[in-house]
């Protein structure tokens, strides 16, 4: 069976409509797109996963049901997105009683990081770009090299 391009259709608006509104700066904007979102995602997860009758016993043969999986998930997800719902509506109000506002301001360390990002200043981290490149043939992840009796003795 192929999807309803309707239902296609829709579930692309609500995604698109839902990330825009996630990149707002405001706290009730941001959370109305991630409500977009997870309809949109609900709406997928039923599109996808309904590709045959209901799946009620003796209604139909079980090889023409289709799976109730994507439907328990769907209530599942409904769950949980009206628990992110009371707790994102107190977040609001208690940021509207505090600052009368919604909207989130710039962090001042966010900022220095973005500047420092933006003039390529690493004085602060942990590379300073002169090291030799260390053996890494010991480590299977190739991010640190296998540990010595050296180390483990002077580690204790």
């Amino acid at each position: 069976m192929t999807a309803n391009i309707t239902l296609s259709l829709l579930i692309g608006v609500l995604f698109g409509c839902g990330i825009n509104l996630i990149m707002a700066r405001g706290i009730v904007r941001a959370f109305l797109g991630v409500m977009l979102v997870s309809n949109g995602i609900n709406l997928l997860f039923l599109v996808a996963g309904s590709s045959g009758v209901a799946p009620i016993f003796g209604a139909a043969p079980e090889s023409q049901m289709s799976d109730p999986l994507p439907q328990a998930m769907t209530l599942t997800a409904i769950v949980i997105t009206l628990a992110l719902t009371g707790f994102v509506l107190a977040l609001a109000h208690r940021a509207w009683q505090v600052r009368q506002s919604d909207f989130i301001a710039d962090d001042p360390e966010d900022a220095r990081i973005q500047a420092r990002a933006a003039a390529d200043d690493i004085s602060f981290s942990e590379f300073t770009g002169d090291e030799p490149a260390e053996d890494l043939e010991d480590d299977p992840g190739g991010r640190h090299p296998a540990p010595t009796r050296g180390d483990e003795e002077a580690r204790s």
